[in-house]
């Protein structure tokens, strides 16, 4: 009879090396801290070695922890890909988690592609406005900013990049020059209304803008300040003034008419929009169709 490990330490194990926290594996395995630091211990005992370092602010893998859970890793993918084969099935309704910024502007209007050809897939969409936590009991796919989760593999949709737009009728009432240089352009702001986005971590986006690219912003100007960048490019609609955005969320509106993208400099944030979900569960027929679909619209440009 072959000598195993406790099989249920072994969960835990897998949950709490990859979320890096005791009490987040608690809450994906619907059990009490006291029961995961128990299990914990339990596989440590049968292994005579430690698998956790526990001294510092943030749960650190051992050596030995991090060969066990990289072995762990593989198994339970492959565990879960002959479960699939054998059921001949996989989730067919998915949870995502994605910017409401995201969805409105990329991903809704590509949606009824992937529903005319997966129509058996349901995808809810849970919207965000900062990053939660990745976990099967918030969903099973993310759209956010990261991209260093343990156990999660992470696809890269689209890199931040600002562009200055505006109204057609509001650039004839504050330059009246249609083919302004960039040169022109810069010195003419500051008379200019600003559609300012000042988005936590982020922080303002056109004091980014100004400091990235060493445009001097001393000069007094007028600026509309708001909590979030889909509210800004509405302003720039109504002909409110000039506002920064993702290059992909105004593209619409520019190719319609009601905006214009002004020959100023651009800026790359730093930030990409990042889909995201379960390592061991990239395979699920659903999840891998998704993900499938989610890589042909990303290459095919914004």
């Amino acid at each position: 009879m072959r000598k195993l490990p406790p099989l249920r330490s072994l969960q835990v194990f897998e949950s709490a090396a990859r979320l890096q926290h005791f009490s987040r594996a608690a809450e994906e395995l619907c059990i009490s801290q006291s029961a995961v630091s128990h299990q914990i211990k339990q596989l440590e005992s049968y292994y005579g070695e430690q698998l956790f370092l526990r001294s510092t602010r943030q749960l650190q893998l051992t050596d030995k922890g991090a060969q066990l859970s990289l072995q762990l890793e593989s198994t339970f993918n492959a565990l879960e890909e002959v479960s699939l084969q054998i059921t001949g099935d996989g989730n067919q309704q998915l949870r995502l988690a994605v910017y409401s910024s995201f969805a409105i502007k990329w991903l809704i209007p590509r949606l009824s592609e992937f529903r005319q050809q997966h129509p058996h897939i349901q995808i809810r969409l849970d919207m965000i406005t900062s990053d939660p936590q990745l976990s099967d009991n918030v969903a099973d796919m993310f759209i956010t900013g990261q991209s260093n989760q343990n156990g999660y593999m992470h696809l890269t949709l689209h890199k931040e990049r600002l562009i200055a737009v505006a109204s057609p009728d509001y650039l004839q009432q504050w330059l009246n020059k249609p083919n302004a240089s960039p040169q022109e352009l810069i010195a003419a702001l500051p008379s200019a209304t600003l559609l300012t986005v000042d988005e936590g971590e982020l922080g303002i986006d056109w004091q980014r803008w100004h400091t990235v690219n060493k445009v001097d912003d001393s000069d007094k100007k007028q600026q509309h300040i708001f909590s979030h960048v889909l509210m800004a490019i509405e302003a720039a609609i109504a002909h409110q003034g000039i506002a920064l955005a993702s290059d992909f969320m105004v593209k619409g509106d520019i190719a319609a008419g009601r905006l214009v993208a002004l020959d100023l400099p651009d800026i790359l944030t730093g930030f990409n929009f990042n889909f995201s979900c379960k390592q061991r569960r990239q395979h699920e027929p659903a999840l891998a169709s998704f993900i499938q679909w989610l890589k042909r619209q990303s290459h095919s440009g914004d």
